[in-house]
């Protein structure tokens, strides 16, 4: 029995250091189940315990997580260990529960830094800084000083939150505290001003880096960072700039950097670039592929997009809600009404992906754009969840194309209930009734949006060209 637990905790160990999560997991919950089955009872190897956490905390299965956190609190031995405490702590953290991480933290006998750090970075990462800087003033009040570590975790809750005020404080902070910022300090300044769209500000910080006036160097994390301000903007000459920089500096080929740049380059509408990039990529995550498919299918080249999604299957890569986003995108745009339909179908039955409100507006799309205002109209009414501005946007902007004004005054309706200030509503309903022939309608709606001072809101001008 003794050979057979080393032998299997090798390959446990092996595939958490090889990145195989999934396989680490289940390995893990294999032997329990064993275990269960020949004696009744199961019993963890304790040293098991922390690598199966950080496999949860890496996939972000929070389930699994909770069956181990419970099956720890059976024995006293585990429950009481630092390591397997921490990684709880960690693993509730990183999964987005950061009140049962506090809750484990606080039950903790003896907490190091290390501890410490992982709850405040839990803090951090999901949107509550004022938590992480209350945590790092807390330390300090039980003469456990903070470190860089720390720091950069506080500065990086702040900057994704948008308070660059309070970000940059904490830099001066840091200094005074006798500790320099280093390149996840600056990256994470970086990266919370492109969250936040304040490019201006993220290319002043990174120009300053390259420049030497931070003292230190972009790393391949913060040139990931800083590419989608560019993306966004379409400056092209700077956005290859920065991908020549990350040619010069070595990090091109990293998979984080590729998918950036690939990214970058489709939404500015450099397909070809883009793909030259990707098909010549050692490997290729789930955003990588789906960054390839939504630039294809945006820019016209729909059986390429379909396409590289059946490849992306072939090679075993895992697509994921946005992944189904793309295709069905590529199917609307390139009339393929079937396909599309077999692969919501297939999202659900072989993946057991339940839709989401972008899932059902593609599918109002696709139908609507081929025509098929009833079948769009019927799709909408089955929907198990209320619709959304894209979900009507979508049937208002097909009925418009169609000459459907019967259909199109009921889906502005709908549309207006739940977006009621916004005029885009009321100039596809206007533009259905000019293709009706009815202009004394359509001069009664444009007085009505001037009357009203009314605004189109961002995000929704691609219902117009439905």
């Amino acid at each position: 029995m003794r050979g057979t637990t080393s032998s299997w905790m090798k390959q446990l160990m092996s595939s958490s250091r090889q990145g195989y999560h999934g396989l680490a997991l289940r390995l893990f919950f294999t032997r329990l189940s064993l275990q269960a089955s020949i004696r009744g009872t199961v019993d963890p190897y304790p040293a098991a315990v922390p690598t199966a956490l950080r496999a949860c905390a890496h996939l972000a299965d929070a389930a699994s997580g909770r069956l181990i956190h419970a099956l720890v609190q059976t024995r006293p031995a585990l429950a009481s260990d630092e390591v397997v405490s921490t990684a709880l702590l960690d693993m509730y953290a990183k999964c987005g529960l950061v009140y049962s991480a506090r809750k484990v933290f606080d039950e903790m006998p003896v907490r190091d830094l290390v501890v410490w750090n992982a709850l405040l970075a839990g803090y951090a990462r999901h949107g509550l800084p004022e938590h992480a800087l209350a945590l790092a003033v807390k330390m300090r009040g039980l003469g456990l000083n903070p470190d860089l570590v720390t720091w950069n975790a506080a500065v990086s809750g702040f900057a994704m939150a948008g308070d660059d005020g309070m970000a940059s404080d904490l830099v001066c902070a840091m200094q005074e505290d006798g500790l320099q910022p280093d390149v996840v300090t600056w990256t994470s300044l970086v990266s919370g001003s492109v969250l936040n769209f304040q490019y201006g500000r993220a290319r002043t910080l990174f120009k300053g880096m390259v420049a030497g006036g931070a003292r230190v160097r972009p790393s391949s994390a913060t040139i990931s960072s800083i590419l989608p301000a560019f993306a966004t903007v379409g400056d092209m000459k700077h956005g290859k700039e920065i991908h020549g920089y990350a040619v010069v500096t070595g990090v091109e080929q990293e998979l984080t950097v590729r998918s950036s740049l690939i990214d970058m380059y489709t939404k500015c509408g450099l397909v070809h670039e883009a793909r030259h990039l990707f098909d010549n990529m050692a490997e290729r995550s789930t955003v990588t592929w789906n960054s390839m498919i939504f630039g294809l299918a945006n820019y016209g080249h729909c059986g390429e997009a379909v396409g590289l999604f059946d490849w992306m299957l072939r090679e075993g890569a895992k697509p994921d809600h946005l992944t189904f986003t793309a295709v069905l995108t590529a199917c609307s745009y390139g009339g393929m009404v079937e396909k599309g339909k077999g692969l919501y179908r297939v999202m659900q039955e072989e993946y057991g992906m339940e839709p989401r409100l972008e899932h059902y507006a593609c599918m109002v799309h696709l139908l609507g754009r081929a025509g098929r205002l009833a079948e769009a109209h019927v799709f909408i009414k089955a929907m198990p969840v209320e619709p959304d501005r894209f979900v009507w946007g979508a049937l208002l902007g097909a009925c418009r194309s169609h000459g459907n004004v019967e259909l199109a005054e009921m889906a502005a309706s709908r549309l207006l209930t739940v977006e009621p200030g916004n005029a885009a509503s009321y100039l596809l309903l206007s533009g259905a009734l000019a293709s009706a022939g009815k202009q004394t309608d359509v001069f009664k709606i444009k007085r009505l949006v001037k009357r009203r001072r009314l605004k189109r809101l961002d995000g929704c001008s691609w219902l117009e060209t439905s």
